[in-house]
């Protein structure tokens, strides 16, 4: 309940920025048209100031666009709605003023350029702009439409205007309209049916209300448009009323919302506490931490001081617990170099496990020292960052703080630092809030190529930070086989025409492929059914020299120059004999045979 005291200010003052009633702030756009100059007919003596006075006020009024021109012809204006209707596209409010002559034919209201004639009553389909060309302009606006025509003057085309058809109505003044669009309104200076006057100084009674009350912030339009009539009524002497056509929902739509004034800081008791702790905490060291629970030993913050203090004394123990392990190996090793007794030798050995126990206690012992003081620690930064307020009250609300676990809020700095560390490119896995061997073997990462010398075994707010102050990749980006790094993305590597991709990922040109060589056949005069003495011997594919010897021999002793071989030898067949083929052939068993004369 008191933690829920101390947040009403600020729930009081997000109530009068979002509860205050509405108050658009969205784009407003406003168009303001004044035709005093009328080249066929009398000219007016204050549309034209009029028109200045509307378009100050809309301008002062905050209105991102107000786009003001006067005398202009049909053809101009036509051309201005449409550059105006363009404006409205992405508008929340949207304002038309008009001031000049304005007539109504057959119901239908027409606004009159400067340069029209309007001999005969069909000419103002032509030369006019009637009164739902304006309203198209202004339909795209989202929250409201307001077309306000200060057009009521009698108008001097309507009495000199030819009839075509004797039935066709010239009314006097504007006629009755009903917006078929929602959130539309269009004002009138005077009553449908009756006219207005322009007053007898520089601008006519109605702008002059308006330019009172339209635009006063946080009003309804609609009062707004009440006020201006009871002006104009008290200034006409109940001659001229206004009349608004159209409808609106139930809330409020003014045009200028209301300026709410910044809400008052709320005085918090511990910010100089608040202050001193986050010194200490830059400062890191056991002497930072005691000077500040000696100066306030209660509270939320001492509370956290606490748990900082613990894991300094945490990892100072484990480094004296891994120095005395270190020792301990060492004596063993050096009593057994020396070929000491075994009692001295057991006694050392027994020394280095205990203390190799004592070791991973220590380790165990500051690992959680340190979940517990990150997990406080990010406790403490999201309070601070939803309600400067709200860590104090916790702590007078009875939190302990110094029974936080890591199952809770490590999980969250552990994910953060995951996320951190993909950010930067160290990282690949899903941030899920597991610290395992590949979140340590990602920060080991990042103090390899930032610098840092981060304690991997665990996800700090050091780190965090660490992380956080690198504004682009930090490791390396590292593409699988056949894709290279460009950038932050991994994209594939095409060789041009004659290259391969080696395997160093690099193109290099094609080998030329070497001729397959033809496997041997058999030719056909090598057949089994070819005869013997066309058929290279047995002997004389072993020895073929020997084989042309003999052929050279027969021939030089006036032989045939034909050879006889067989599986032993080859000579030349003698002098009047030739070789016959027999069949058969084989081992032992010649296939031809000398035939003598």
């Amino acid at each position: 309940m008191r933690s829920l005291l101390r947040l009403c200010p600020l729930l009081v003052a997000l109530g009068l920025m979002f509860g205050a009633g509405p108050a658009f702030a969205g784009k407003r756009v406003a168009l303001v048209l004044a035709n005093s100059a009328y080249q066929h007919a009398a000219s007016l003596s204050n549309p034209v100031n009029d028109g200045s006075v509307m378009a100050k006020t809309l301008k002062e009024a905050g209105f991102d666009v107000v786009d003001s021109r006067h005398d202009l012809s049909a053809l101009d204006t036509r051309r201005v709605l449409r550059d105006f209707a363009d404006a409205t596209r992405d508008a929340d409010i949207a304002v038309v003023y008009y001031a000049g002559h304005g007539i109504e034919v057959d119901g239908s209201n027409y606004l009159i350029p400067v340069d029209a004639k309007l001999e005969r009553d069909t000419d103002v389909y032509d030369e006019a702009l009637s009164l739902d060309r304006v309203l198209v302009a202004v339909e795209p606006a989202k929250q409201l439409r307001l077309v306000i025509l200060d057009a009521c003057r009698d108008n001097p085309f309507s009495k000199r205007m030819k009839r075509t058809v004797a039935s066709r109505g010239i009314g006097r003044g504007l006629a009755q309209v009903e917006p078929t669009s929602p959130n539309t309104l269009i004002a009138y200076s005077a009553k449908a049916g009756f006219t207005a006057q322009d007053g007898d100084g520089a601008n006519s009674p109605f702008t002059i209300a308006l330019s009172k009350h339209l635009t006063t912030p946080g009003l309804d339009v609609r009062r707004a448009f009440g006020f201006v009539r009871d002006d104009v009524l008290k200034s006409t002497g109940n001659k001229q009323e206004p009349f608004v056509y159209g409808s609106l929902g139930g809330e409020d739509v003014p045009l200028v919302p209301v300026k709410l004034a910044p809400a008052a800081p709320v005085a918090n008791p511990q910010a100089d506490i608040r202050r001193d702790y986050e010194l200490a905490l830059q400062v890191g060291n056991r002497p930072a931490w005691e000077a500040f629970l000696a100066q306030h030993p209660d509270g939320f913050y001492a509370s956290l001081a606490k748990l900082q203090l613990e894991k300094i004394g945490a990892e100072r123990a484990h480094a004296a617990a891994i120095e005395k392990a270190k020792q301990a190996e060492a004596e063993r090793d050096r009593l057994a170099a020396l070929g000491a007794q075994k009692d001295a030798q057991a006694k050392a050995a027994a020394d280095a496990k205990a203390a190799e126990q004592a070791q991973l206690a220590a380790q165990k012992a500051k690992e959680q020292a340190q979940q517990q003081a990150a997990a406080a620690e990010q406790q403490r930064v999201n309070l601070a960052a939803t309600a400067p307020s709200a860590a104090p009250a916790a702590s007078a609300a009875g939190t302990n703080v110094a029974a936080l676990t890591p199952a809770t809020a490590p999980a969250d700095l552990n994910r953060s630092v995951q996320t951190e560390l993909g950010r930067v490119g160290c990282f690949s896995g899903q941030a899920d809030g597991n610290w395992n061997t590949s979140s340590q073997r990602s920060l080991s990462q990042f103090n390899r190529y930032a610098g840092t010398k981060l304690d991997v075994k665990v996800a700090s707010t050091d780190a965090l930070d660490a992380v956080k102050a690198k504004p682009s990749r930090v490791c390396p980006l590292v593409c699988e086989h056949g894709f290279k790094a460009e950038g932050d993305k991994c994209t594939r590597i095409v060789c041009g025409d004659g290259y391969v991709l080696n395997d160093d990922n690099e193109c290099e040109k094609k080998r030329a492929a070497k001729p397959a060589s033809k496997p041997a056949t058999s030719r056909r005069d090598e057949g089994e059914d070819r005869p013997a003495r066309q058929r290279p011997q047995a002997g004389a594919a072993a020895g073929g020299y020997g084989a042309a010897a003999a052929a050279r021999a027969g021939r030089g002793s006036g032989g045939s120059g034909q050879i006889f071989c067989n599986d032993l030898l080859c000579r030349p067949v003698r002098p009047g004999c030739h070789l016959a083929f027999r069949g058969g052939g084989g081992p032992h068993n010649d296939a031809n045979y000398e035939v003598c004369n």
